[in-house]
């Protein structure tokens, strides 16, 4: 592992542009089963459907085999074959509207390495600020890990068990195509979300991997369905463990006082999948 090369990386930029369209709006309404009335000029963007913006254009020449862009251009060229959004921090400022013209400034923050259980783990963290007319409206941060193929017989973490004192909570089946779907709306090519043959036979996995941004989706949407009113200033997730369309899960929440909501997903087996705190 070229740890030293990687960090060459850091305070990389890319800045994009892009125009807040009402279709995609539509289209994750659509997608997340919810009934919103169809989104016109002014319509605010929900925390985290602003992943429907600014997604990937890589071109189809640039692909590398894991349905992502070859690495080496904006982030860094880690050499380990499996890719996952670990978590993030989020600050919403003000939502995004419809019919606005948005920019968004990108810079990798960090890269860093360690020795797992499971072997050879590489953590690039990036920002990103988005802006619309009056400024930075949405500060994200993002922990994306790259690491090897699973050993055979190479220790598995001990999963947590999830609370069980949900005051709210809804089951997910996470079929084909809710996932086909969600990566479709983000421009999301990794295989390991609709392509079965590479998600089990190349990437080990048993199935599907649900994303892990949809997951997030997800719950913020729990919360939004639960107190449609409440404005989210501050949201914060973590991946603990892998969610697959071979099984449904539950996301769910508790109201840890007026302003603070814990949030986490369950699998089938009871333990937790995606940690989350909201601030209200």
């Amino acid at each position: 592992m070229d740890l030293d090369t990687y960090r060459q990386w850091i305070g990389r930029v890319e800045r994009r542009t892009d125009f807040v369209a009402a279709a995609p709006l539509a289209a994750m309404s659509a997608t997340l089963d919810r009934d919103d009335p169809e989104p016109a000029a002014g319509t605010e963007v929900p925390p985290l459907w602003q992943w429907l913006y600014f997604t990937p254009r890589a071109l189809a020449r640039d692909i590398g085999p894991d349905g992502h862009e070859r690495r080496g251009g904006f982030l860094p060229p880690v050499e380990l074959p499996r890719r996952m959004f670990a978590g993030g921090r989020f600050e919403f400022e003000r939502p995004l509207r419809v019919g606005e013209a948005i920019d968004r400034t990108s810079r990798i923050v960090d890269v860093t390495g360690k020795q797992g259980r499971s072997g050879t783990l590489v953590f690039v963290t990036l920002s990103h600020e988005i802006a619309d007319s009056q400024g930075v409206a949405i500060r994200e941060e993002h922990d994306v890990v790259y690491r090897d193929h699973p050993s055979p017989g190479a220790p598995q973490p001990v999963p947590e068990p999830a609370p069980a004192d949900a005051g709210f909570s809804r089951e997910i089946a996470p079929d084909p195509v809710l996932l086909f779907r969600y990566s479709a709306l983000t421009f999301n090519g990794h295989r390991i979300h609709y392509d079965r043959p590479y998600a089990t036979g190349v990437e080990g996995y048993p199935g599907l991997v649900v994303h892990g941004p949809l997951i997030a989706t997800l719950l913020l949407d729990l919360l939004r369905r639960e107190a449609p009113d409440a404005r989210v200033r501050r949201f914060e997730f973590r991946a603990k463990r892998p969610l697959f369309d071979i099984h449904r899960f539950q996301v769910c929440g508790r109201f840890e006082s007026d302003r603070r909501v814990a949030l986490w997903a369950r699998d089938h087996e009871g333990f937790v999948a995606m940690q989350a705190s909201a601030e209200l």
